[in-house]
């Protein structure tokens, strides 16, 4: 089972904008993950815990923050052991050297952004534990990682920039096929340091989560209309109420939605002459729905990232 940790980079770009469009001089966001695959040489679970929690030093030693999301770029290693030898001790014991190569890139295409490689020694009693030392040695805060992570910002940046036009098309077509979730979250990986796309695919957010929670409105609408025409009674009521309850005032059927809910408290008043306990979502302005919305676009993103497996393509790194 492969352990995945996400990162966020937060970084500041002092002076790119000469050298790179759209990005301005701000902290910003990217998202990167720690991704170990199956077959790194010599790894025990612990190892591979070992290791995935260096990593992620490597990189909040940086000044940078953890974030739970997956992400296309990935940070990753493959160990390689160089020696392993027997000391002249007493009780003897075993004496690894490994070679830990770090890399970061595309992991969804396969793409290499930079590397940096460090070698490690460990002694131990047995062979796990002449690795496990060795690991251990592993410098969170070696110089050689600033430049290492850095090219990588760069070319990540880079990325944006020259396929912001594809990444926003793709949103696009994946809404027009009903996808909303997908696009929202595709849209949602644009990072804030990439300003000009990152600026170009707010409006388009915009739209597809209008469309996402026209929708969401027509399905649940209909959920409810038929929850109550089985159940016109009070139980029925609430059954129908858990969807409509969960429709968005910025919805296009949000209307209807509420003259139905009228509807359903008509007829429980009538029936039982007691008032139907029952309030659909309202929002008190315009700044409200706004915050609501973004909020929202979020959650979406966020859910559909966590109920997708991605398999990370790292052949041809090492």
């Amino acid at each position: 089972m492969k352990n995945i940790i996400s990162l966020v980079l937060m970084f500041l770009f002092i002076g790119a904008k000469a050298q790179n469009a759209g990005v301005y001089d701000a902290s910003s966001q990217i998202d990167i993950t720690v991704y170990v695959p199956d077959q790194v040489e010599g790894l025990t679970d612990s190892a591979r815990n070992n290791l995935e929690s260096k990593l992620s030093q490597i990189v909040t030693s940086s000044g940078l923050g953890v974030s739970s999301e997956n992400s296309r770029f990935i940070i990753t290693a493959n160990v390689v052991v160089l020696t392993k030898d027997i000391t002249p001790t007493a009780p003897p014991m075993q004496a690894y050297t490994l070679g830990v190569n770090l890399y970061i890139g595309d992991g969804m295409e396969g793409i290499k952004f930079s590397n940096c490689s460090v070698t490690l020694k460990g002694v131990g009693e047995n062979e796990t534990k002449a690795y496990m030392s060795a690991l251990k040695n592993l410098k969170v805060d070696d110089p050689k990682y600033q430049d290492f992570i850095a090219k990588a910002k760069i070319k990540i940046v880079d990325y944006y920039n020259r396929k912001c036009d594809f990444i926003i098309k793709d949103a696009k077509a994946m809404a027009g096929k009903g996808q909303y979730d997908a696009a929202l979250f595709k849209l949602a990986t644009i990072p804030d340091a990439c300003k000009a796309c990152y600026d170009k695919s707010i409006p388009v957010s915009k739209v597809i989560y209008k469309q996402y929670i026209d929708n969401d409105c027509k399905v649940k609408l209909a959920a409810a209309k038929n929850i109550w025409k089985t159940s016109q009674d009070e139980s029925g009521a609430y059954a129908a109420g858990e969807y409509l309850t969960e429709i968005s005032p910025n919805a296009t059927c949000y209307n209807e939605a509420k003259a139905f809910t009228d509807k359903i408290g008509a007829k429980i008043l009538a029936d039982g002459n007691k008032e139907w306990a029952f309030r659909m979502k309202v929002y008190q302005d315009e700044v409200t729905a706004d915050k609501a919305a973004l909020k929202a676009e979020r959650d979406i993103a966020l859910a559909y990232a966590k109920s997708t497996s991605v398999n990370y393509i790292v052949a041809g790194w090492w």
